[in-house]
């Protein structure tokens, strides 16, 4: 049993401070406690039920349905990938660019759940999609940065730097895996079609949304 958690890109930093990256993590933490002082009925009325969707009600769970989670370590996890990748895409995008960008890719995300199961009874509710349309957009723009990371194994650990490309691209794999061993299940857990669709948004569009004159990935340190 093992696995990573990324830190951060130690390849280079940004030239600004992410306000946008932290403003949205501020949000998700936010709504989170509004989850646990208000408990089931602010769930139901606020995550995305795929079957309520389709009828054309709650459409505005699209949106709301991004900034909430069902856990302490559903929401930690979360914000760590957020804070990893988060940074300098956001440097690279500028801070209205990349506000845009990740809202974007956290509607393709659900929507791309939606279509999966349209007819789920099942909320669905994460900021993962979002994120992983972020980590695409790394994976495009800094391929070969090195990402400050903690290996576990078992009871094992050590600090390592994995190439971006690298720790992406096995991400990716792992989702696609999940995603096939979990295509017929309709009882809840993770929502792999939503990472899987957020994640493409992120690499076929990053290059679109990317601020020509702030070319950060020229701004390599070592």
């Amino acid at each position: 049993m093992g696995g990573f958690i990324p830190l951060g890109d130690a390849s280079r930093r940004p030239r600004n401070t992410p306000v946008i990256t932290i403003l949205i993590i501020v949000i998700n933490v936010f709504v989170f406690l509004q989850e646990i002082l208000y408990g089931e009925k602010f769930i139901d009325r606020w995550s995305l039920i795929p079957a309520r969707i389709v009828a054309g009600r709650h459409l505005v769970t699209i949106f709301t349905s991004m900034f909430m989670h069902a856990s302490w370590l559903h929401i930690i996890g979360n914000m760590i990938y957020f804070w990893a990748f988060g940074p300098e895409i956001e440097d690279s995008m500028g801070r209205i660019r990349f506000l845009l960008f990740y809202l974007a890719g956290g509607l393709i995300a659900m929507m791309t759940q939606v279509l999966a199961d349209p007819s789920s009874t099942i909320p669905n509710l994460g900021a993962s999609g979002a994120i992983a349309a972020v980590m695409g957009a790394f994976l495009v723009t800094f391929p070969r940065d090195r990402i400050k990371s903690v290996l576990w194994i078992a009871i094992f650990f050590r600090i390592t730097f994995i190439p971006a490309a690298l720790l992406i691209g096995f991400w990716f794999v792992i989702q696609l895996i999940d995603a096939g061993s979990v295509a017929q299940v309709h009882t809840g857990g993770v929502a792999y079609l939503a990472h899987i669709g957020g994640f493409l948004f992120g690499v076929l569009t990053a290059r679109l949304w990317q601020n020509k004159r702030r070319p950060a990935w020229q701004n390599n340190y070592q």
